[in-house]
């Protein structure tokens, strides 16, 4: 991964996006000093068939901030597109336009945008939507002639200082971040807080599984990235 970087910004569709691949990568980031922030674009209050949605709003907004300081991350913002049913187009653009110009990050990091997660495994429509509008905001927030009502405030200037996109999680990867002990055990630690949800999967131990899944994860692609376990991502350089 590059490594030249000082902000970074991640926004994805859901709490429990980043934990699912990127967390470990981001606590090491934060722990060697760099700064990254979370925009959540729903509230993921579609996501446990059990809890209504207002509750499950609530719940899952929660787990999420826990989540971000189990790997140091402090600045945690959600937008208010509906978990499920986010409609690509130009509000959801300006909505990401706006907070990329608000962070000013070098590096964006999404979840997977691809059709599939790899061979058949469909993906959903909030991760498709929202991967591909995080891409076009890299290029969108460093136009002044796009969205300029932000701009017209004097709150918000042009960005175009994003360097690249990094999609987790993505079927084509193409660069990797190792991953120490530490960085790895606050990965699982940040996807462990998210309790009522991998509960609502099902699963009874919500430790166990996260430790399972993203140490299986990391050794999965040790072979590719020199032997080292690591998470890996699709980089789109701008």
């Amino acid at each position: 991964m590059p490594l030249d970087w000082s902000r970074a910004l991640a926004v994805v569709a859901h709490p429990d996006d980043l934990e699912y691949g990127a967390s470990g990568a981001i606590s090491a980031w934060v722990a060697g000093g760099r700064e990254v922030a979370y925009v959540l674009v729903t509230r993921g209050e579609a996501g446990i068939d059990g809890i209504p949605p207002v509750e499950s709003a609530r719940v899952r907004e929660a787990e999420q901030r826990a989540s971000a300081a189990a790997v140091g991350v402090r600045t945690v913002e959600f937008l208010a597109h509906r978990d499920g049913v986010i409609e690509p187009g130009s509000a959801l653009r300006a909505d990401l336009a706006a907070a990329v110009r608000r962070h000013r990050p070098e590096l964006l990091i999404t979840i997977n945008h691809h059709d599939t997660w790899g061979g058949r495994a469909w993906n959903t429509p909030d991760h498709r939507v929202v991967g591909r509008a995080v891409l076009d905001a890299a290029g969108d927030a460093g136009n002044r002639w796009i969205f300029p009502e932000q701009l017209a405030a004097g709150d918000l200037a042009p960005w175009d200082g994003v360097r690249w996109v990094a999609v987790a999680a993505s079927p084509r990867p193409t660069h990797a971040q190792p991953l120490d002990d530490a960085a790895l055990e606050r990965g699982i630690a940040s996807l462990v807080e998210h309790r009522a949800y991998v509960s609502g999967l099902g699963e009874a131990d919500p430790a166990g599984y996260a430790r399972r899944l993203l140490t299986d994860a990391a050794d999965a692609e040790a072979p590719r990235f020199g032997g080292r376990r690591c998470a890996t991502f699709e980089v789109f350089p701008r």
